[in-house]
This record gives structure tokens, C-alpha cells and sequence, in this order.
């Protein structure tokens, strides 16, 4: 399976639960939406594809690299900004509190191929701040390395996916606050399966698994709205 990395706080939960209840093993691994589509384009031997995007899958469908009938919007990402406790921002700023001269360096994912980097970038053009502040940035390759030089002290501030603020490590050591979903086009997140997968029963079976009313809470649960 090729999950964009907002998911990495929950999705080995749900793998495990998933696991325990039907027997099949699910391998991980997590990364940046945009490079799994270019490998899936080019032949990665992925059976399901969870994007951080729903675009991504729906190219892969539109090129019959995707099954049409497998696709579907599993959540809707949520964006925040996020700092060390110890750097001493006030977060009820929001967006503004990166002007702050304490912040020297921004995080955000690479918007070229992280659905979060471009509505980081969204989010921050609609508050006008984004001249001010794009020289500061310092790129992850996805929103969990995004969220690893924040939290390292690489970058004063970030711009993070409001599931990877609330696992446990971030949650101890930063302080954050949303930004509202109307600052930025929706983050609406795909699955599909691909046709060249081995293993499409089961790989079916675990998108059905994903629709399941419990699952849809532990989503919510863990940050993500409703899709």
C-alpha cells in the first residue's frame, strides 16, 4: 500500500485492525502523494494507492491505471500551524503569527507534489502573506518530513496537517491552531486500486474496510474530516 504520510499516525492502527479481522498482511509505505503517483505511473508494484489528494487517483483512473469502480474520497485534510512550546509564539494569531521576527524559517511540504504544500501555499495567498514570507521556507519532501524540521527546531514554525498535531510526539511538544478550511480549496483524499495489483480482492476488501462507519470515526478521531 502507498499512503501519503498524513496518515502515518493512524494508518498502522487501522492496518492492524484490519489484519485481525480478515487475516491479510498489509505492508506500508508511507510518502509524498505526488512521487507514488509518478512511481505508479511509471510501474510500482503497489496494489492500493491512499492519496492525500483525490486528483492523483483520479488521474490514474483517467490514464487505466486505476480501477474506476474502487475509487473514492476517504477524508478531507485539515491544515495548521504549528511551533515548539519553547519558542514562545502566540498561535492565536494564526497564519499572521509567522511575521513574527522570531521565525526565521518556515515549514511547509513541497507544493510541486504534497497536496498540504499547496494549501499551505493557498492558505497563505489568501491572507496575503505570501510574498512576506516565501523566501523563509524550507520544503519537506512530504508533510511528515515537513512536520520532523519543525519539530527539530530546523524551523521556527510550520504549516502541518492537523492529524500528524495530534500524534502523541507533537502533541507533547508543540502548540497549534487550525486554519480555517475556507482559506484554502478543499484537501479531499482518494483511494484507489490499481489495475496492475495482484492482489485486487484484497486490496478491495481493504477500501470497503475503510468505508466502515467505526473506521470513518477513527479518521475523525485522528484529525481528518469527513470526505
Amino acid at each position: 500500500m502507498a499512503a501519503a504520510s498524513d496518515l502515518q499516525a493512524v494508518l498502522p492502527t487501522l492496518a492492524a485492525r484490519f489484519e485481525q479481522q480478515t487475516g491479510v498482511s498489509v505492508r506500508l509505505t508511507l510518502g509524498s502523494s505526488g512521487n507514488f503517483f509518478s512511481q505508479l505511473q511509471n510501474g510500482a508494484p503497489f496494489d492500493v494507492f491512499l492519496s492525500a489528494d483525490l486528483d492523483y487517483p483520479e488521474r490514474l483512473v483517467a490514464a487505466g491505471l486505476g480501477l474506476h469502480d474502487s475509487l473514492f474520497a476517504y477524508a478531507t485534510g485539515r491544515i495548521v500551524v504549528w511551533a515548539r512550546k519553547d519558542t514562545g509564539l502566540d498561535l492565536r494569531r494564526g497564519l499572521q503569527a509567522l511575521t513574527d521576527p522570531r521565525v526565521r524559517r518556515i515549514a511547509i511540504a513541497n507544493p510541486a507534489h504534497a497536496p498540504y504544500g499547496r494549501a499551505a501555499v493557498a492558505a497563505l495567498r489568501h491572507e496575503r502573506l505570501y510574498d512576506a514570507v516565501k523566501s523563509q521556507f524550507v520544503l519537506g519532501e512530504n508533510i511528515s518530513q515537513t512536520a520532523q524540521f519543525v519539530q527539530s527546531g530546523n524551523a521556527e514554525a510550520g504549516i502541518l496537517a492537523l492529524s500528524l498535531a495530534l500524534a502523541p510526539a507533537l502533541k507533547r511538544s508543540g502548540v497549534y491552531i487550525e486554519i480555517p478550511a475556507t482559506f484554502h480549496p478543499p484537501i479531499r483524499q482518494g483511494a484507489v486500486v490499481l489495475t496492475a495489483s495482484r492482489h485486487q480482492a484484497s486490496a478491495r476488501q481493504f477500501l470497503e474496510f475503510m468505508k466502515r462507519p467505526d473506521i470513518a470515526q477513527l479518521l475523525r478521531d485522528s484529525g481528518f474530516g469527513a470526505p
